[in-house]
């Protein structure tokens, strides 16, 4: 049985645009071309698709997953080492849930100060693994990515859990001056925006555009969004544009 580009769109939820690009890259070509010059797609296809779909979610970038999934020696192979990762990642999400259910009962036990509320910041982003983003940071940015892996290379695991802990205090103290009601332009907002900056820039050096971009990140990609939100509603929107008044005062 065969099922046609819009039925397989359906069926998956990727886009038939998405489809023809994975067939333009070479990642997953349909079993034929009709002659009204519709792509069609059979069973073996709708299961390349499907590991395509699960290594996209564990962040495999799509140059690697041909290669991931042409060098297993048979599709069940290939689903059983996609299903012990997933499972691994179950236990992970285990761990992050228990991290919100944790941070929810801090605050709601807490006073109106954001710092009386959490006990232990850097508790707020316990199971996250920040290297399931490095393929889409080296796809996305190349060259600061090639900048942040020479940087990171020089810190070692204890500098890097205290930069890790220096960034959660940065959000917290950026969380109670969105709570005391100060603007995002405001200057002691901007100083503590510039040790973000100087933060960042220990990996790699953002122009005033590069800056900004980053801040629109922080909002846009739900990912970093959610770890903002964790510490006080509305904060990913606050440091965006933080930063935003940061890069036009200091950086321009």
């Amino acid at each position: 049985m065969a099922w046609s580009i819009a039925h397989v769109a359906r069926m998956s939820g990727v886009t038939s645009r998405t489809l023809r690009h994975y067939d333009e890259i070479g990642l997953l070509a349909p079993a034929y071309v009709g002659v009204n010059g519709y792509r069609y797609y059979e069973e073996e296809q709708l299961l390349r698709l499907q590991q395509i779909l699960v290594l996209r979610e564990l962040g495999v970038g799509l140059a690697e997953i041909a290669e991931a999934i042409d060098s297993e020696p048979s599709t069940v192979a290939a689903l059983r080492r996609h299903h012990a990762r997933l499972l691994a990642d179950r236990d992970r999400l285990g761990v992050l849930a228990d991290t919100v259910a944790r941070t929810i009962a801090e605050l709601e036990g807490g006073g109106d100060s954001v710092t009386s509320k959490i006990n232990r910041p850097e508790n707020l982003f316990a199971g996250f693994d920040p290297s399931r983003y490095e393929d889409e940071a080296r796809e996305r940015w190349p060259e600061q990515y090639e900048q942040s892996r020479q940087a990171a290379a020089g810190f070692t695991p204890e500098q890097m859990e205290t930069a890790q802990r220096e960034m959660t205090a940065h959000m917290v103290r950026m969380g109670e001056l969105k709570v005391a009601g100060a603007a995002p332009d405001d200057p002691i907002v901007l100083d503590e925006v510039d040790w973000h900056y100087r933060s960042i820039s220990r990996f790699w050096q953002p122009d005033a555009c590069a800056y900004t971009g980053l801040g629109k990140m922080y909002v846009e990609d739900a990912r970093f969004r959610d770890n903002y939100e964790k510490v006080t509603e509305g904060l990913a929107e606050f440091q965006r544009d933080a930063m935003a008044a940061y890069a036009r005062a200091r950086l321009s």
